[in-house]
């Protein structure tokens, strides 16, 4: 019989629903699990969110105060898609109390935050998983697979790009996305932390870097009222955006690769624009997101003018079967977290690790910090 596992989520803005969603479809995907996720209850500070929430998606109980939460004997499971200035208080928290927690990147606003939370869950000896899932794509896992493998040879350079309009207008109103205290380093947690991830997932760790950031639109327009999403806010009082909008990052791998990874939240004219293109010594990988079961691939001797054939991902590549039964199948985002969700329940109930964890979230959030001080001192900095 297939255990039952108290699940609550804290904070449902779009990356709670989805959480939940991932909750409830996880072992339609993966029935394999030895354990079934109940929704036993939702937090956020919203008036009516957490309610609204529990109506639609079944949670047991709604509260405003997650703290509720962590003493709720019946929830075992968390997870934080609140604000990222929210992630340690809440972290710490749940593991304290003894529940494993999902939560989403960047954990906190630096990688002291990150790394707190890492150390409360390995004391209470609870699992974390952390939301890069990108990582999950199964194109991404057949472009690690042949890295490792050598089919383009050694790896020589890697162009990582996060593209996105989503602060892009003027008149987008100046949420905690824009606070250096709540928001963080803006573009950096937000975007190039998933660039991040994918460098070290493909390559392995990083040594150094040498970054530029830029803040291309420098003030908003303060909301009215409760936000969500990327609300606009025409006509509001004006004030500064405190931290990041751009990040241009050169990077040196242990294996004596170099990379280049660019992130911008206001691009205008990208939706989700984000990719990858990996040269080595006798190929080369291509990866666009809003292409995401299409992989690029260049390998051979022919070096000069040597052709990119198009792989459309199937079964046998990363956990694509699950989803689909043949080749060129079309997956989602939402399917990535589903993903994350089978990682998560099952590092709970194996007991080790799955997918990206908090060690990888301190990992690249000590490769953010670094970029943040290299942006300021114009140097290269060392992450080793």
């Amino acid at each position: 019989m297939v255990d039952v596992l108290g699940v609550a989520v804290v904070g449902f803005g779009w990356m709670g629903r989805v959480h939940a969603q991932a909750y409830a479809r996880v072992l339609h995907h993966f029935p394999q699990l030895a354990v079934r996720p109940r929704l036993v209850a939702v937090a956020d500070e919203v008036p009516g969110r957490a309610e609204e929430a529990a109506g639609r998606y079944g949670f047991d109980s709604a509260t405003r105060d997650w703290r509720e939460i962590a003493a709720d004997p019946r929830v075992q499971a968390v997870s934080i898609t609140a604000p990222n200035f929210l992630h340690r208080e809440i972290g710490l928290a749940m593991a304290g109390a003894g529940k494993h927690i999902w939560i989403e990147k960047p954990v906190g606003l630096t990688a002291g935050d990150a790394r707190a939370v890492a150390d409360a869950a390995a004391k209470a000896g609870v699992r974390g998983t952390v939301g890069f899932n990108y990582r999950n794509a199964p194109a991404v896992a057949a472009a690690r697979e042949m890295i490792a493998a050598g089919e383009i040879g050694r790896v020589t350079h890697v162009r990582i790009r996060l593209f996105s309009d989503y602060a892009a207008h003027p008149e987008g109103a100046l949420t905690w996305r824009y606070e250096r205290e709540r928001g963080g380093s803006g573009v950096l947690g937000d975007l190039a932390s998933h660039g991040v991830d994918l460098a070290r997932h493909l390559l392995g760790e990083i040594d150094s870097l040498a970054a530029d950031t830029a803040v291309f639109v420098p003030e908003r327009a303060r909301p009215f009222g409760a936000t969500a999403g990327h609300t606009r806010a025409a006509g509001g009082a004006l004030g500064p955006v405190e931290n990041d909008d751009y990040v241009n990052c050169l990077l040196r791998f242990a294996s004596g690769a170099r990379g280049v990874l660019e992130a911008c939240r206001v691009s205008v004219g990208e939706q989700n624009n984000y990719g990858f293109e990996i040269h080595g010594t006798e190929g080369a990988l291509f990866w666009d997101f809003r292409r995401m079961g299409e992989l690029g691939v260049s390998r051979g001797t022919a070096y000069q003018d040597q052709p990119v054939s198009t792989v459309y991902v199937g079964p046998g590549h990363g956990v694509y079967e699950a989803f689909q039964p043949g080749s060129a199948n079309a997956m989602g985002y939402d399917d990535l977290k589903v993903v994350e969700a089978h990682h998560f329940l099952r590092s709970i109930t194996e007991g080790r690790p799955y997918g990206a964890t908090l060690d990888d979230a301190v990992a690249a959030a000590a490769a953010l910090d670094a970029m943040a001080r290299s942006a300021e001192q114009r140097a290269w900095v060392s992450l080793v």
